[in-house]
Formats: structure tokens, C-alpha cells, sequence
């Protein structure tokens, strides 16, 4: 019986129209998705396992998911091949061999998540799928500035939506910037490992601090409170992605 090996492939994928990523009994998932094409291919039941648990509506630029199997089909023919099998919504943009040990959930270093806002008084049907649109011109100078207390290690209480099974919830954030490219306003955020949800609330907190309602220097007292109802509220998942997956 030939060998069984565990391969890495990077996924990318436009959330939309699914209910996230992980796998459910009643809902169109991505991971539902994979696990049925890869199964087709390599003629085995697969169970995959995903850097990232991604929410509803939620992109990727990088996802990373490992399976095992027997097959003896090249990393290279598998990218192809699954190119035939899976919806246009998803595809695999690169696969390799991985030591059988790799895990990419816990042996990932940091992930990197950027979230669009599409900010001018007219929406696009072609753009708001992957952005959230806010009509009301924001203030991005100030909400960087607010973004600044976020870095660091910190209690993100506060940012962590209800329904998360951490338990520790002390986070790195190494990078968080905001910035305008004509109507389009991104922030970066890379750390160690996120919450619940948390991206999208310090979003929907930080587009208070721009839209004027809170003062740059609340978000210091809500991140000091640990309270989730002291901070704003979460950001549509649309605005959303998973670029990037650092491992050692």
C-alpha cells in the first residue's frame, strides 16, 4: 500500500455566497467544498484542516489547508486537477509536500488580514461584495491614530464576539495601519492569532472613530475595560480577507 503523505495547498476564495469555511450539515461551506473535490480526485474520503476558520461572507487571498493522502499524484497535477472540480467562487493556487507533523493551524507565525471600506457617496455593485460601503466620508488620519493602542500584546476581551471557544484571550498585534487609496480605505492587521470575530469589531469601532462618534482616545478605554458591549459594532463580513499565512 503506498505511503500516506500530508500536503499543504494555498486556497483562495470569494466568501460571498458562502457560510464560511468550516464544514457544516446544513450550509454551503468552502471547506465542504474541498473536502468533496479532493475526495472525487484522489478517490478517498478527506477531512482537511485550515489555518484559518473564516466566517460567513469572508475572503481568501492565502488560506492554508493540509489533508493526507495516498495518492501518489505530483503537488503540481493537483493544483490542475482541482481547478477541474471545484466552483469558480475557489481555487488552489499552489500545493506541496509538508512534513507530517506540519499543522497549520498551530504551527502558523502570524496571519495577516486586510479589510476594505469603499468610502465616496455612491456604492458599486462591483465592488461591495468584497468592501463595505459607508457613504459618509471618514476620517482616516484619526482612526490610525486610534489603531495605535491596538498594538502590541493585549486582553482583547473586548473585541471578541460571544460563541469563541479561546479561552486565553491575550493576542500580538505587530501590525495595524489604515490608509486611503482615492475611495477605497484598507487596514492591515497581522498578529499572532485573532479572536472571535475580532478583526471586525476593531474595525467597527475604529469607523466610529472616524465617523466622529468616539474620540481617538476611547479605544484605549475599551480595550482597558474587556468588555465587548464598550466597543463598537462588528463589520460586515464582506470587507474581509485572509492575505497572508506566516509560518517558520
Amino acid at each position: 500500500m503506498p505511503a500516506m503523505r500530508k500536503l499543504m495547498v494555498t486556497v483562495q476564495y470569494d466568501g460571498t455566497d458562502y457560510a464560511g469555511f468550516q464544514i457544516q450539515s446544513n450550509a454551503k461551506t468552502v471547506q465542504g467544498e474541498l473536502q468533496q473535490a479532493l475526495g472525487e480526485l484522489l478517490g478517498h474520503p478527506v477531512k482537511i484542516r485550515a489555518a484559518s476558520r473564516t466566517d460567513a461572507g469572508v475572503h481568501a487571498l492565502g488560506q492554508i489547508v493540509t489533508f493526507e493522502s495516498s495518492s501518489p499524484i505530483p503537488p503540481s497535477n493537483l493544483v490542475r486537477a482541482l481547478d477541474e472540480r471545484l466552483p469558480v467562487a475557489v481555487g488552489v493556487v499552489e500545493a506541496c509536500e509538508v512534513a507530517p507533523e506540519f499543522d497549520a493551524r498551530r504551527d502558523a507565525r502570524c496571519k495577516l488580514y486586510c479589510y476594505q471600506i469603499l468610502n465616496r457617496p455612491a456604492g458599486s455593485p462591483f465592488i461591495t461584495r468584497y468592501a463595505w460601503y459607508i457613504g459618509d466620508r471618514l476620517d482616516v488620519k484619526a482612526m490610525g491614530q486610534a489603531a495605535q493602542v491596538l498594538l502590541g500584546r493585549h486582553d482583547f476581551s473586548a473585541f471578541c464576539a460571544s460563541g469563541g471557544s479561546a479561552t486565553d484571550m491575550v493576542r500580538v498585534i505587530d501590525r495595524l495601519e489604515v490608509c486611503r487609496d482615492g475611495d477605497m480605505i484598507r487596514m492591515y492587521v497581522q498578529g499572532d492569532g485573532f479572536l472571535y470575530k475580532m478583526v471586525r469589531i476593531m474595525v467597527g469601532t475604529l469607523v466610529e472613530v472616524g465617523q466622529g462618534r468616539r474620540a481617538s482616545s476611547a479605544v484605549a478605554e475599551i480595550l482597558a475595560s474587556r468588555d465587548r458591549r464598550q466597543a463598537g459594532p462588528t463589520a460586515p463580513g464582506c470587507g474581509l480577507w485572509l492575505v497572508r499565512v506566516t509560518y517558520e
